[in-house]
């Protein structure tokens, strides 16, 4: 955790600091808004802001949101009254923070933001694999390449194989290549200079330089586009990247770990990913399996998930009986293990009792998981003959786009609902809607997130 305090806050600033640092923070501080912008630009950057709540901290926020750097606010002040602190949170601050410091007060605001629940956490003999292998090659500097499904954990074991790196006192610093317009990724991975294109306010240091002599996590790396491929491929060769309006090569020091849902194999197949930067990325590949394949793990998780929910909302501990356990272990999980995670938030504050039992595990509205309705398994046989799939016979292509549409019809037409379901990236699913709309198949209006909720 970066820990960026911006203002004097009354000379409490120092104990505030000591106790975040206690907490494992590495601590910085400006004394303005003018102060912490140049210092973000410059690529110090920071994980978390606590703010002065009589500093402007509207001005903070937009300026954070035009610059496109994410980084929660919190306000904090001494002896600040209800209205002051109301008028924090209006202005963006996610939380505030009282003065005098309390040591157990802060530590929860750093975990609560921090989100350490970036824990690996696993017993199933196949991810134990996968962690010794990782394990293994953790301490060289040489490129990773995290294959996996949707939500199952590929951040988590990118973060752990920094922390278990000799870079792991350096910065590990994230970027998903998918939730960044194109026309921004090649600004936000390179940075750029003054008056580079319009908006360009202030020379700004992007991620390559903000994780020098540590490690940059390329999230989704195959939704890039091949244009700036062709510019990440040199820069992770020569180890050198050019600043958007930049008139001088800058020498960078990282060790690059990229993650992706797709094969990108196949993706260089479809002539949408770059051979020969696969071949620079892909050192070693750590391919995670999906949580269905992990059923030890299930359960494992399951348990790590109650005790923390448990926790986080004031409740004793909850644990999970013998028929929780077993429907939990019999559903398909296409959510992996962020489906299970909210799954088991949701039993938690559902269940009657310090018991969680299967009546407790249920979907978003409340009703029955598809482990309720799975038909049970036969023989195979049936008049002596094998039983057939209704899938047999369908050529790929056409169940693909079944299985698209009617996953977006029951989002309502939530485009992001459905490709998170999918386990697809938006601007997959936006390509295929594309295709499916030109020859002709009607498709699902876009809706927001609130109808879609009102379902699911």
């Amino acid at each position: 955790m970066r820990l960026l305090i911006i203002g004097s806050l009354n000379g409490q600033i120092g104990a505030a600091s000591q106790i975040a640092m206690s907490r494992g923070a590495k601590v910085s501080q400006v004394d303005d808004i003018e102060m912490a912008m140049a210092s973000l630009r410059a690529g110090k950057g920071a994980d978390m802001a606590m703010i002065d709540v009589n500093l402007p901290i509207k001005t903070l926020v937009t300026m954070l949101s035009s610059e496109r750097i994410n980084l929660p606010v919190i306000a904090c002040g001494v002896n600040t009254d209800a209205a002051s602190a109301a008028n924090a949170i209006r202005a963006g601050a996610k939380e505030f923070l009282p003065l005098p410091p309390d040591p157990e007060l802060i530590a929860a605001v750093l975990e609560a933001v921090s989100q350490e629940s970036h824990k690996l956490v696993f017993a199933d003999p196949v991810m134990k694999d996968v962690v010794a292998l990782a394990e293994q090659i953790a301490p060289s500097s040489a490129s990773v390449l995290i294959n996996g499904e949707t939500g199952t954990g590929k951040e988590v074991m990118a973060s752990y194989l920094h922390t278990h790196s000799n870079r792991a006192d350096k910065p590990f610093v994230c970027v998903n290549c998918a939730a960044i317009p194109e026309n921004l990724l090649e600004s936000e991975l390179f940075g750029h200079e003054k008056g580079a294109f319009t908006g360009a306010i202030a020379r700004r240091i992007g991620k390559f330089e903000e994780a020098n002599g540590g490690t940059l996590l390329l999230d989704e790396i195959s939704e890039m586009d091949i244009q700036l491929q062709a510019k990440l491929l040199r820069a992770i060769q020569e180890k050198m990247i050019d600043r958007v309006g930049g008139t001088k090569p800058v020498p960078v020091d990282i060790r690059i770990i990229a993650t992706s849902n797709r094969d990108l194999a196949e993706a260089v197949a479809e002539k949408s990913f770059r051979e020969d930067l696969l071949f620079r990325l892909n050192v070693v590949t750590l391919k995670i399996p999906p949580l269905r394949q992990r059923t030890i793990d299930i359960e494992v998780l399951s348990k790590h998930f109650a005790k923390k929910y448990s926790e986080s909302n004031g409740l004793s501990d909850r644990r999970l009986d013998d028929s929780a356990i077993v429907k939990l272990k019999a559903n398909p999980w296409r959510g992996n293990v962020r489906e299970l995670e909210n799954t088991i938030h949701r039993a938690v504050l559902l269940c009657q009792s310090d018991m969680i039992t299967g009546d407790a595990i249920l979907m978003p509205d409340g009703s029955a998981t598809p482990a309720d309705h799975a038909a049970p398994v036969s023989g195979g046989v049936e008049n002596g003959a094998a039983m057939a799939s209704p899938l047999v016979g369908r050529k790929v292509a056409d169940v693909e786009k079944d299985l698209i549409l009617n996953t977006l019809d029951h989002c309502f037409g939530n485009r992001t609902h459905a490709a998170n379901i999918l386990g697809i990236s938006i601007r997959t699913l936006r390509n295929k809607l594309k295709l499916y709309s030109g020859d002709g198949v009607e498709i699902p209006a876009a809706t927001g997130d609130n109808r879609y909720q009102a379902r699911a």
